[in-house]
């Protein structure tokens, strides 16, 4: 219990710092991996569906964070081409500069870590190994 108490405690704590520096590019980390995500894929557009399925939230979670990345401009929804069903969320121009430029903000702020030192951040990662593996993550 007061490992799970530990970890949840600086989740909290890493996250809280990471949105407020995020809040004035109108940003939460949240909205930030839909980004990134998107970024990285080879449209730069993901179904709603898989996006909740690569950030392991469910698709429920996904609706809130990509309507406020649309009223940010950050990018765009449409319906897929080939599922009528499915949206396919898309990063826009002003999207990808705002995750840039986000990227560098949380980068130099070491990402809420900045206690640690690097040999720290890599024996962290490498604990919390397993349990992401075994959850599915990667």
């Amino acid at each position: 219990m007061e490992a799970v108490t530990s970890l949840m405690r600086v989740h909290q704590l890493v996250l809280t710092e990471l949105d407020e520096l995020l809040r004035p590019l109108d940003l939460t980390f949240a909205r930030f991996e839909v980004l990134v995500l998107l970024s990285f894929s080879r449209r730069g557009a993901l179904p709603l569906g898989k996006i909740g399925e690569r950030l392991q939230v469910h698709a429920t979670s996904v609706t809130p964070l990509v309507k406020r990345l649309e009223a940010s401009g950050y990018l765009t929804r449409n319906r897929h081409p080939e599922d009528g069903r499915a949206v396919l969320a898309e990063i826009t121009t002003s999207g990808r500069a705002v995750t840039a430029q986000a990227s560098r903000v949380i980068t130099s702020a070491r990402f809420g870590l900045g206690s640690l030192d690097e040999d720290q951040c890599r024996s962290l990662t490498a604990i919390l190994a397993a349990p992401r593996a075994a959850a599915g993550d990667f």
